[in-house]
Formats: structure tokens, C-alpha cells, sequence
């Protein structure tokens, strides 16, 4: 076999990269290398079945909890340590099946507390305090601040009068009823020396606006009548200023009066552990007489014995501003309006400021004459303007870096309101409604949206209703609030079958035509018993005929016209209705009644007339009112004798 020739060697290319003369290296990867054997897994699978079992222990968490109010699902699932799905399971079987972000109301937290046995607490946003701020201020900083002193007392003992006589000026007159519905704060001078005046209301309804007016308060004056003694607003007060830890001044007044008797008004007190001084105790007394004006030198001199005596008043007036709210309301023209008490530092014009769920930026300050104020030292009322919104009377309002701070505080608030609120919302039924349910046997909720001139008036009217008592139905404001109401407050009681109660407040047009629409009951008031007693009455199925208001018509001022012997009347367009001379009216501005009369003259261009229809203009004289203003709203009423028929049968006392 001849020889196969032999075949050149080829050169080898070196790998792209690698240096030449290296050669090609072959790997060969055995992919079930990094397998486990079967029979070592099944082995291991034995020695694993042949050990004995662990028990795993799981710690299941134990003791009390504390929740806020309107917590969702989700976070009470977190709270309690337990799955979200069987809080979920728990609610579908009490018929309140929920979702995880949904809010729980605090009847469904109690249940499903009880169910697992656990204590859980709920803290409202009502009840929650901010911590007391600790301040480490230089003694050099420190300056003596006016003492604020709180008027209190039982009703018609002469607190407003008292006030009036030592600030010389007339609230009284303004009053409806004469008594103090608002919460005013005053600056007095004495020698010299500032004394800062807060006048609570004497009305029991207003129970909380005192017990919030002693709070803020360095000195309680106690004012009771020598004629009347000791009474059960006066033991109330009494109460308040102890719980809030100031001390007392008593003032007697009515001394002018022939049957009054200071030594009875001393005896009654002492009882009260209130002692005299000049019989051995430690407590100022002062006898005054607010209408004649005599003792009240020697009363504001015994308010400043004790402010020396017994409290070290000094502030910083270097530091951001800081105090409460004294009160707030929506005033026409200006927009939210707040009275702030000045506690510490000093505040300015231009200062970002946040109070509750209201955040704004000072725009004005004014004292309590009206007077602008660049700024406002410890111890100072002041008016701010600038919030967004009116903020809740009582939270303590306090000067931030700057506005995107106080938004974000005021919005964290806001939220946290909105969730116990919105855990609170319940479904209800009208008056007449409610009581055709109840002689059917049905236990119901009666809603209602509650709107009021003042934050203070609307917790007043909140504070009567929370007292009446039924037992198959339960007053529930889902909603409150302050200004006119509103067509997003009809919408809100139409979704929750609810009814609207204004407080010294009206529907503006739009508002009532809406509630026409939906069938929502609107029904204002302006004394706060004639509110409580007639949801009383209605609930406990014991309405009788009464003179109810039926509106006849309203009426927009387009022009003015002055007339020097007759005063000014109103240039006027009929919007809906019929307006008639002699008819009673309310003057309503920016939802607000501010003034009600009746309608002394009715022209129609120059002829006197009896009444004027829909669509056309007229002229409105009202009687003793000529302060009426372009954009004005003249709502005509008359008083008409409805009967209650349909409610004529007392309520059940039992569910049928």
C-alpha cells in the first residue's frame, strides 16, 4: 500500500483576543453534577420522618390596644395581630361586610374586639391633646404678660354686664334674648396694667364653651347675683375652674337691688368651700354693682392681688406665636375670621400659621375695637385673617416655618377628622318619616347636616342634641359646620337621607331649589331650645299644631335709592314668589340673616301696591332697617297654623 502523502501543517489561529501559539481548550459541563442522587434525597427524606417533630410555637399578641377612631381594616387587622381576612369574615357575619381600606365605626371595633377577647381602646380626634410643649427660654427673654381673666356664672346673673361696665361699651344690646351666645375676648386697662377679658355664655347649652373658656384662663371671676345666690350654673362654673386648675375671684353683684343680701350670696359659697377672706379663708370677694358701676375698682384690683400673688405670669415674647382659639366663624366680606389668645411669642402680619385641619397666612390682625394691628404680644385677643377655613374652636393655633409646613399639618389633620367621620356616617330617616317607622316598630338613626352662624354655636346645639334620649331612635349629626347652607350640603343629606338644620343661618337659593329637587327638610332656627325641642317633640311623636313659617318669596336688591324723609329703599327684583306689604323679611347676606323686619312700603314704580309677583321690580322701605346693601336677599315669610295630623299618636315606648 503505497504511502499517503503527508499533509502540511496548517497553522493554528489563535482565539479573537487570546495570544497567539495557545490552543483551543474543549469543556465538557455535566449538567446533572449539581443534582442531588435520588437515593441520598430519599434517605434524607427518612432520617427527617424519623426524628421527632418540633411543635412550632406561635406567639399570638396579647394585652390592650389603642386605635384611633375610624380605623380601616387593614390597620385594625395590624393593631390586633390578626389576618385581614378573618376580621373581614367576622364583619360579614354581623351584616357590615367591609373592604381592607374601608373605615370601621366604633360599635364594629367593640364587636370584633370582643369577639377575639381582646381590650382595645379608641381614641377620638376630640380627645386627643397635644403634648404639652416643654420651653427652655432665658430668664432675660422672659416679660410679664396681662393675666386672662374668664367671666363666669349662672345665666342672668349680670356676667355681660359686668363686662360691659368695666370696658364701657354695650354687648348686651346686641344680644338676641340678651344672652351672650358668642364667646368674646377684651383688654381692659387698670393702673396701668393690662387685664385681658374673656366672656363666656351663661346659657346651660353652652356648658362646653365655658368649660373651654376656663381652660385657657389664668383667673376665673365668679359672678353671682346677691339677690339669687348660689345656682346650678353657678356650682358648674365652680367645677370648671377647678378642673382647670385656676383660682377664683368672686364677684357680688346686683348689690343696687332692695332685696339683696351679700351675706347669704358668702354663706351659700362657703358651703361651696369658696371661704372669704375676711372670715378666715383664702378666696378674693368683691361686692359690685355692674349697672351702677360702684366695686369695680376694687375687683380689678383683687383680679391683679391674686395674679401677683399667686401665679408667675411671664412669657417670651422672642419666640413663634403660640395659643389657642377662642372662637371663629365666616364673616361677610372678610372670609374666615378667627379670635386667637395670644400665649407665647409674638405674632405678625405675613406669619404662616396652622390651627386643627386650618392653615393660611396672616393677612390682618385686629383688636377687639376693630383697630388694625401689625402685630400681637402674649397675652393680646386678636382677630386673624387669613385662614383658609374657620378653625376649630379650642385647637391651639401656632406659627411654622412656612406655608407648605402648615398645609401639610393642617391636611394630616384633616384626614384624620375625615376617617372618624366618614366611620360615623349612618343612614336615617326625615322626622315624619321616622316616626311613621317607628309606630311600625323600626329602631332608626335620625341623621342631620347642621350648619351655624359660629363653630360655637354649632358645638352648643351638637352638646343639646347628644342629650336627647329615645329608646328606639338616636339624634347622629353626620356633618357640621359653619357659613350658609349650601347645595354640597342638600347633596350630602340627600345621599344620606338626612335632614338640614341651619342656626342662624338661611339656604341660599340654589340650595333651597336643590332641596326641593331631592326632597330634603330644611328647617332654621334661632334659639337653640326652639332646635332641641322640636326634634324632641318629633321623635317622641308628640307634635302638636304650631305656627309654622311659610316663605312667600324672595327678592334680590338690584339698586339703591335714599330718600332723605323716608330712608332707603330698595331698588328690588322678585327672583321666585310673591312679595306682599306688611309681610315679615329676613335681609340675608352671603347666607347669613343679619337683620329681620317687615316690609313698611311696597311701590311699583311710583304707586303704592298691595303685592308683587314673580319677575318683576319693585321697591322695597323696610321697617327700621336701612343698612340694606346691593347683592342683598330679601326672603318674605308669613306665619301660617299647620296641623300636625299625621303625629297626633304618641310614640311606642317599645319596639314592636
Amino acid at each position: 500500500m503505497a504511502d499517503r502523502p503527508k499533509r502540511p501543517n496548517r497553522p493554528i489561529r489563535p482565539r479573537q483576543g487570546a495570544p497567539a501559539g495557545r490552543r483551543k481548550r474543549r469543556v465538557v459541563i455535566d449538567t446533572g453534577a449539581a443534582r442531588p442522587r435520588q437515593d441520598s434525597r430519599q434517605a434524607r427524606e427518612r432520617a427527617a420522618e424519623q426524628r421527632p417533630k418540633q411543635p412550632r410555637e406561635v406567639v399570638q399578641p396579647t394585652g390592650p390596644v389603642t386605635v384611633e377612631s375610624g380605623i380601616t381594616v387593614k390597620d385594625l387587622s395590624q393593631a390586633l395581630g390578626k389576618p385581614m381576612a378573618e376580621i373581614i369574615k367576622m364583619l360579614m357575619v354581623l351584616g357590615a361586610p367591609k373592604t381592607a381600606t374601608q373605615s370601621l365605626a366604633d360599635e364594629e371595633v367593640e364587636l370584633i374586639a370582643t369577639e377575639i377577647g381582646r381590650e382595645i381602646t379608641i381614641k377620638h380626634a376630640a380627645d386627643e391633646e397635644l403634648e404639652p410643649e416643654v420651653y427652655e427660654d432665658d430668664e432675660a427673654d422672659l416679660e410679664a404678660r396681662p393675666p386672662v381673666v374668664t367671666i363666669m356664672g349662672h345665666v342672668d346673673h349680670g356676667k355681660t354686664t359686668l363686662l360691659d361696665a368695666i370696658r364701657k361699651t354695650a354687648v348686651v344690646e346686641t344680644e338676641a334674648g340678651g344672652i351672650t351666645q358668642h364667646i368674646g375676648a377684651y383688654q381692659v386697662r387698670h393702673d396701668g396694667r393690662k387685664l385681658t377679658f374673656l366672656d363666656t355664655p351663661g346659657h346651660e347649652a353652652f356648658t362646653a364653651m365655658r368649660a373651654r373658656g376656663a381652660k385657657v384662663t389664668d383667673i376665673a371671676v365668679l359672678v353671682v347675683a346677691a339677690d339669687d345666690g348660689v345656682m346650678p350654673q353657678t356650682r358648674e362654673s365652680i367645677s370648671h375652674a377647678r378642673a382647670a386648675d385656676v383660682p377664683i375671684v368672686v364677684a357680688v353683684n346686683k348689690i343696687d337691688l332692695p332685696d339683696a343680701n351679700p351675706d347669704r350670696a358668702r354663706n351659700e359659697l362657703a358651703a361651696e368651700e369658696l371661704q372669704p377672706e375676711e372670715w378666715g379663708g383664702t378666696t378674693q370677694f368683691a361686692e359690685v354693682s355692674a349697672k351702677e358701676g360702684r366695686g369695680l375698682d376694687d375687683l380689678l384690683e383683687k383680679v391683679l392681688l391674686v395674679a401677683d400673688a399667686e401665679l408667675e405670669l411671664t412669657a417670651n415674647p422672642k419666640a413663634d406665636a403660640s395659643g389657642p382659639i377662642i372662637e371663629s366663624r365666616l364673616d361677610v366680606g372678610r372670609g374666615p375670621v378667627a379670635t386667637m389668645l395670644v400665649h407665647r411669642g409674638t405674632l405678625k402680619v405675613g406669619d404662616a400659621i396652622v390651627a386643627g385641619d386650618a392653615w393660611g397666612r396672616v393677612r390682618a390682625l385686629y383688636d377687639f375695637r376693630g383697630e388694625k394691628l401689625q402685630e400681637a404680644r402674649p397675652g393680646d385677643p386678636v382677630e386673624i385673617l387669613g385662614f383658609d377655613h374657620p378653625p376649630p374652636a379650642g385647637e391651639v393655633a401656632r406659627v411654622v416655618e412656612n406655608e407648605r409646613d402648615a398645609r401639610g399639618y393642617a391636611h394630616a389633620r384633616g384626614e384624620r377628622l375625615r376617617r372618624e367621620q366618614l366611620a360615623q356616617r349612618r343612614v336615617g330617616v326625615s322626622l315624619e318619616a321616622l316616626f311613621e317607622q317607628l309606630q311600625a316598630g323600626a329602631v332608626q338613626d335620625l341623621n342631620l347636616v347642621l350648619k351655624g352662624d359660629v363653630v360655637g354655636s354649632v358645638e352648643a346645639a351638637i352638646s343639646e342634641l347628644s342629650k336627647i334620649q329615645h329608646p328606639e331612635v338616636r339624634v347622629n349629626v353626620i356633618h357640621q359646620g359653619v357659613g350658609g347652607i349650601t347645595e354640597n350640603d342638600i347633596m350630602l343629606a340627600s345621599a344620606s337621607n338626612a335632614m338640614v338644620v341651619g342656626f342662624n343661618v338661611r339656604p341660599n337659593a340654589e340650595a333651597r331649589a336643590l332641596a326641593d329637587r331631592e326632597g330634603v327638610e330644611i328647617r332654621t332656627y334661632r334659639v337653640i331650645y326652639q332646635l332641641t325641642d322640636d326634634i324632641e317633640q318629633a321623635l317622641v311623636g308628640m307634635l302638636k299644631p304650631v305656627t309654622m313659617e311659610a316663605t312667600l318669596g324672595e327678592v334680590e336688591v338690584r339698586q339703591l335709592f335714599r330718600v332723605s324723609r323716608l330712608g332707603t329703599i330698595a331698588g328690588s327684583y322678585v327672583t321666585s314668589g310673591t312679595v306682599r306689604r306688611n309681610a315679615n323679611v329676613r335681609v340675608v347676606r352671603d347666607g347669613t340673616v343679619i337683620y329681620e323686619t317687615r316690609i313698611s312700603q311696597l311701590k311699583r314704580f311710583k304707586d303704592d301696591v298691595r303685592e308683587v309677583e314673580e319677575g318683576f321690580e319693585c321697591g322695597i322701605l323696610l321697617e327700621g332697617f336701612n343698612d340694606v346693601k346691593e347683592g342683598d336677599v330679601l326672603e318674605v315669610y308669613e306665619t301660617r297654623e299647620i296641623e300636625r295630623t299625621d303625629l297626633e299618636t304618641p310614640a311606642p315606648t317599645s319596639a314592636g
